[in-house]
């Protein structure tokens, strides 16, 4: 049974039941993931941005749309439509497919993995992770890495308040900290 239908079969009902809500519609449920890596100091390298481009490109499934800058700034070293990040929204069915890799594969891949901090979901609700490393992901090989590069999850939903949220990912089987 995939995510989708783990959802609709019994964690809508769980949810429901813990904090009454009256309408199967009110229950929250994801809404987006956005997946992002911002290029930092390597800015200037062409190289390193179309290898971010490529591995986002084949974590997410779907070409990931470049981030530029605003305005120049000089303590930065920037300037004004510099590339300075890479950022996918995945949505639908794509967005339950990515999110049950990440539970089932991506995080038993990561080294030194003692669960998420529940702090990481947010006062709406929202989870946010980072990755120090791209290749904890399936689709990318350690061997055919040239530079190794960081990037954010970030799993929205239609939660309003933390508990809320934490009890649907909890639900979800996202791998938390006992405290």
């Amino acid at each position: 049974m995939n995510l989708k239908e783990k959802y609709k079969k019994e964690i809508a009902l769980k949810m429901s039941d813990k904090f009454g809500y009256k309408n199967l519609l009110a229950v929250p449920k994801l809404t987006k993931v956005v997946i992002n890596s911002g290029v930092g100091r390597n800015a200037k390298d062409k190289n390193f941005i179309d290898g971010v481009i490529s591995s986002l490109e084949r974590i997410s499934g779907q070409k990931p749309m470049a981030t530029k800058s605003k305005q120049s700034i000089s303590a930065f070293k920037t300037r004004k439509g510099m590339i300075i990040g890479v950022a996918v929204t995945l949505r639908g069915q794509r967005m339950y497919d990515f999110t049950e890799k990440l539970i089932n594969i991506t995080f038993p891949r990561i080294r030194d993995f003692r669960g998420l901090n529940a702090k990481q979901v947010d006062n709406r609700g929202n989870l946010s992770v980072g990755f120090k490393e791209h290749i904890a992901f399936p689709e990318i090989k350690a061997d055919e890495v040239d530079n190794i590069h960081g990037l954010q999850v970030c799993l929205a939903t239609t939660a309003k308040t933390y508990e809320e949220g934490f009890a649907l990912f909890k639900l979800m089987g996202f791998p938390f900290k006992t405290e």
